[in-house]
């Protein structure tokens, strides 16, 4: 079908009207759009460092080519298994654990009348905006030996020795899990929450008419349609499991030395290298390995999820 020259004036009308309609939109989005722009596209270029032996005289480009043995300094050590080994690990437990309690707590406050609901869910947000270095003075406080609440008030109420908890590694993976779920479950919860709300209440209505429990409400009804977001968000996390949260892990154990073995992943591995030897190509080396790798879980997940279930699938 030919379109004849008032058609064409016609869409292109349409076109002008169209954009007229959305303008405001695009105006708020434009200052998140630059930031997207300048924080994680303009960067690009940079990744030629990891293939780079870095000189700041000669610039990026006109550094020697060192293929791949930036690569080799996060492998070349004893350390690399360790590191390796906790950064999946606990990025594993984070995800397994903060998935079950967000749910958990979404579910709950959708239960909740609206003005308590709306107090709990500035409450529970809240750890979410605070800083990882208020965290792990709020950590300190209950963990010091000489004046932590725990050594001065539960333990003593209990005859207990005090614990020198920053010298302790067998505590700190089960510390590092109970910071991280408490620190960032309740923005996960409100994405599921406001999902939940989003249901047609006509469900529950007929399912209470049927005599079905809460409980029966839950599995039968919320879990099962809540199944794209938590499907969706687990996908996004797996795309991160090499990395890890670097102020959890270098900030709340206060650096301590003794626990390396137990708080010590590629991030920070990194970080204290490059302290002691300066070379920023190995950090952009970490870098790309840990964005590959990224890449490929998610691709890899997407990939199982679309042969179990396509429409639950991100792409």
């Amino acid at each position: 079908m030919v379109m004849t020259v008032s058609d064409k004036a016609a869409q292109r009308q349409r076109r002008r009207m169209r954009f007229r309609k959305y303008l405001p939109l695009y105006i708020i989005a434009l200052p998140g759009l630059a930031y997207l722009f300048i924080n994680n596209y303009m960067p690009l270029p940079g990744i030629v460092l990891a293939f780079k032996k870095y000189n700041a005289v000669r610039g990026i480009f006109g550094s020697a080519w060192a293929g791949f043995s930036n690569f080799k300094y996060l492998f070349s050590t004893q350390d690399a298994f360790i590191i390796t080994r906790n950064t999946i690990l606990y990025n594993c437990a984070f995800i397994v654990i903060g998935t079950v309690c967000s749910l958990t707590i979404a579910i709950i406050l959708s239960e909740l009348n609206i003005g308590i609901k709306k107090f709990y869910q500035s409450a529970i947000l809240l750890p979410y905006l605070i800083s990882s270095v208020i965290v792990s003075y709020l950590v300190f406080s209950f963990l010091s030996t000489e004046n932590g609440f725990l050594n001065n008030t539960i333990l003593k109420a209990l005859n207990v020795q005090p614990v020198s908890w920053y010298t302790e590694k067998k505590y700190w993976p089960f510390i590092l899990i109970f910071v991280n779920t408490w620190k960032n479950s309740g923005y996960t919860c409100i994405i599921y929450l406001a999902t939940i709300i989003g249901f047609d209440r006509a469900y529950y209505e007929a399912a209470e008419i049927d005599g079905a429990s809460k409980w029966q409400q839950i599995t039968k009804i919320t879990l099962p349609m809540l199944r794209p977001t938590i499907i969706m968000l687990i996908l996004l996390a797996v795309g991160r499991i090499f990395y890890s949260d670097f102020g959890l892990f270098y900030q709340v154990p206060q650096n301590s030395g003794a626990l390396y073995s137990v708080t010590n992943t590629i991030d920070t591995y990194v970080y204290r290298g490059l302290l002691e030897l300066g070379d920023i190509t190995m950090s952009a080396a970490a870098g790309v390995y840990q964005s590959v790798v990224g890449f490929i879980l998610v691709f890899s997940a997407n990939m199982i999820i679309r042969k179990i279930d396509r429409e639950s699938a991100l792409f």
